[in-house]
């Protein structure tokens, strides 16, 4: 689905179905130089399953234009105006919105959430860490040697078990699809996705703030967000259900994507 926000392009996966607004409605947001295809299965099962879908490509990324917006606080107003424009959440009758985020995007559904409670039921944060600090390296590679800076995140975000098969799809290669995926992606987006993570500090004041449910999501053998880090975020939220995929590491949707839509499925359906 295409339309316009702030006068330029915006584009949604609707996983398959025509967007229903008058369903309850589920939004997956991405992580840093990805765009919606990382959520392909969970989204394509929602879409068949009763619910309004938008997996969405953040400004910049993927098939939105204009430029990659610079702030977590300025995705999570995206995102509101984007529910907006869409009519989702507006009547008793669809109910509240449910925001599915990864990394990044984990960061921009709960800054969403704490802004804009009135139109949010529901979070889950896959992937997530607050603070989400980026290390200097990591940023200086992805502002002057960005094919370098998309070989180390390659890395670690792939658990051992990921780095030599075991796709649930036959013939599917994780580390060259998430590769080739970081390398479609619009030079500089990746700088300012990271920077974005790295500059977000009042995540644990956004986390104290929330009346809605939240389900956490992690993988035991995330490099890139550790456990560690989710289960500070866990204890202060007021309403929230951790779940741990034992061997996953970061690229959860694709390491284990059946035991994420279980885990989602659970807290939302």
């Amino acid at each position: 689905m295409e339309l316009e926000l702030n006068g330029q392009r915006a584009y949604a996966y609707t996983g398959g179905k025509p967007f229903d607004a008058a369903l309850p409605c589920v939004v997956f947001i991405h992580g840093a130089q990805n765009d919606h295809s990382v959520w392909g299965l969970q989204s394509r099962w929602f879409a068949h399953h009763g619910f309004a879908v938008l997996a969405v490509d953040l400004p910049g990324h993927g098939r939105s234009a204009g430029a990659p917006l610079p702030s977590i606080e300025a995705l999570a107003d995206w995102i509101e105006l984007l529910l907006e424009k869409v009519g989702a959440g507006d009547t008793a009758a669809s109910g509240k919105v449910t925001l599915v985020g990864h990394s990044m995007g984990s960061l921009t559904a709960l800054e969403c959430a704490a802004r804009h409670p009135t139109r949010i039921a529901r979070i889950a944060l896959v992937g997530t860490a607050v603070p989400m600090p980026v290390s200097e390296a990591l940023l200086g590679a992805a502002r002057d040697k960005e094919p370098k800076a998309i070989a180390m995140i390659n890395a670690w975000s792939h658990s051992p078990h990921g780095t030599v098969g075991g796709n649930t799809v036959p013939g599917m290669w994780l580390l060259g699809a998430s590769k080739r995926l970081m390398e479609r992606q619009q030079p500089g987006v990746l700088h300012n996705d990271l920077a974005a993570c790295n500059a977000y500090t009042h995540g644990m004041d956004a986390a104290a703030a929330l009346t809605c449910p939240v389900l956490i999501v992690s993988g035991s053998r995330d490099m890139m967000t550790h456990p560690k880090a989710a289960a500070k975020l866990a204890a202060a939220i007021r309403q929230v259900t951790s779940v741990s995929l034992d061997g996953a590491g970061h690229a959860l949707m694709a390491e284990q994507p059946d035991a994420l839509l279980d885990a989602l499925r659970g807290f939302i359906a």
